[in-house]
């Protein structure tokens, strides 16, 4: 044997008596019993993103920032919300260590403890995007709400959006670079290094070829917004937009302006896969346009199917719908839901190929029309919380399409006074149902909805909020995936027997 062998086993042996060895053992190796699951424990640092909220001078926005209370956190817990800046390009505040400081800037708000939201208001086109981190008990479920209203002008009505993780891959069916629409893709570096994205668009007859999209550098610390119009050259209706990340981490969001009907934010959809779900169609929408596509190179046969208030049925002229590889798909599925809760439920056929879609979803009609968007998104799961509800103009919308299921939700206190309140309900399978909301006792401000699944088949969820203004139905919604305020860890036992063999 070699002496390096030697010296090698002789180092792993020593540095294996000093640390021990955690080890997890079948009992088929050892005569042992099984070890135990894994132990879902609460993550200790949570950071967000928040893309500027608008360019028109007449916006009003609030931020309102929530942490559920998570059993297991330990010790104490803080959290802030400030505006990205980037380093100072002349290394003004040089530490020795050849990098400028950060500029010193003001936190939006202040999150208070778990269990209480905290709110904070800024106005006008030079709010920039934010970038959040929640540590210790305040990390776990940490969520922020972006709601701006604006009055008037293109995207006139309400636009909200969760603020985010950064990630290296988004997609974005939905977009559009229509005379009428003028949507930007907002990417935000919270990092010390430069991130560089490449943006691909595909319509209907495929890949959009052009070399602006490529290699688009954001620098540290800062956002970057694209007009995606400069991306195309013929401007097409319904668009998917993919972000991909060569090189460090990014958040990503679309803000999709109408100059007719309003707009919104458009959020990533959720991963590819074979069946998605899309719920909380609200049940006056007077128009509702399916997008989809899919990245895989075997075309997607799909079933549509709406989960209504009495159980899944099938739309009648809307029955399935082909995706082509590599193409955007659109369907005008009109007024879908009739005056009743509604969510879509979109399976394979005789193939199953993985997709993604969303849905454009129209309020009034007219002049007096408003839009808003709803990506297909994963379930509740263990947790999830919309925030920024009022008294009034909330719903939150769930759908059980497989299994009936038993959620839980709790209303907690307000941002300026209030007593929590948790309620159970029972959803029926293949159902959507409009939840009467267990409003807090004494509310004051603006409050935080948490659903948690109890039992059965999964749970999808999504929040509206409305604002009637000079009788144009403003809304917005966002979908409530799972949190992931917890984490596995495997259990392990120190094995120091290995030391012996």
């Amino acid at each position: 044997m070699k002496r390096t062998t030697l010296s090698l086993i002789a180092g792993t042996a020593a540095l294996a008596a000093v640390t021990g060895f955690a080890t997890l053992e079948t009992p088929a190796a050892s005569g042992a019993a099984a070890p135990e699951a894994a132990a879902q424990l609460p993550v200790e640092r949570t950071s967000l993103l928040c893309p500027a909220p608008s360019l028109s001078d007449i916006a009003e926005t609030s931020y309102t920032s929530f942490t559920p209370v998570t059993k297991g956190t330990k010790g104490d817990g803080k959290a802030e919300l400030k505006p990205v800046t980037e380093e100072s390009a002349d290394g003004t505040g040089d530490t020795g260590k050849g990098k400028g400081s950060k500029k010193d800037a003001e936190p939006v708000l202040t999150p208070e403890a778990p269990g209480t939201p905290a709110t904070g208001d800024t106005s006008g086109s030079d709010t920039p995007a934010l970038a959040g981190t929640a540590e210790g008990k305040s990390a776990p479920g940490w969520t922020v709400q972006e709601t701006t209203s604006i009055a008037a002008g293109t995207g006139r009505g309400l636009q909200g959006v969760t603020c985010t993780a950064a990630d290296t891959e988004f997609w974005f069916p939905g977009v559009s670079t229509a005379a009428d629409r003028t949507d930007y893709v907002h990417l935000t570096n919270p990092d010390d290094g430069a991130a560089v994205v490449d943006l691909d668009l595909y319509g209907k007859d495929g890949a959009i070829k052009s070399t602006v999209g490529e290699g688009i550098t954001v620098p540290p610390h800062s956002s970057k917004p694209v007009l995606l119009s400069t991306l195309a050259g013929d401007a097409q209706s319904d668009l998917t937009l993919h972000v991909n990340v060569r090189s460090g981490r990014v958040g990503a969001a679309v803000q999709a302006l109408d100059a007719k009907t309003g707009g919104d934010w458009l959020a990533a959809a959720g991963d590819p896969a074979d069946t998605l779900v899309l719920p909380g169609i609200p049940k006056d929408a007077t128009d509702v346009r399916l997008i989809a596509f899919t990245p895989s190179d075997s075309d997607a046969d799909l079933k549509i199917r709406l989960a209504s208030a009495d159980g899944l049925i099938t739309p009648a002229g809307n029955e399935t719908l082909r995706v082509k590889a590599g193409m955007t798909t659109a369907a005008d599925l009109g007024e879908l839901t009739r005056g009743e809760a509604g969510s879509l439920v979109l399976m394979p056929g005789d193939q199953s190929v993985p997709v993604i879609a969303a849905l454009r979803v129209t309020r009034g009609k007219g002049d007096k029309q408003e839009t808003a968007f709803i990506p297909a998104t994963e379930p509740v799961g263990a947790r999830a919380t919309a925030v920024g509800n009022s008294a009034k103009g909330t719903t939150l919308s769930v759908t059980a399409p497989t299994a009936a299921a038993e959620i839980k939700v709790t209303a907690s206190a307000g941002t300026e006074g209030g007593t929590p309140v948790t309620k159970s309900y029972r959803v029926k399978a293949g159902s959507t149902q409009d939840i009467e909301i267990p409003a807090p006792s004494g509310l004051k401000g603006t409050y935080a909805l948490t659903v948690e699944t109890v039992s059965g088949g999964p749970v999808y969820a999504s929040r509206t909020l409305t604002d009637t203004q000079e009788g144009i139905p403003g809304f917005t919604v966002q979908t409530l995936p799972d949190d992931r305020g917890t984490v596995a860890v495997p259990r392990a036992d120190q094995d120091l027997s290995v030391l012996q063999r």
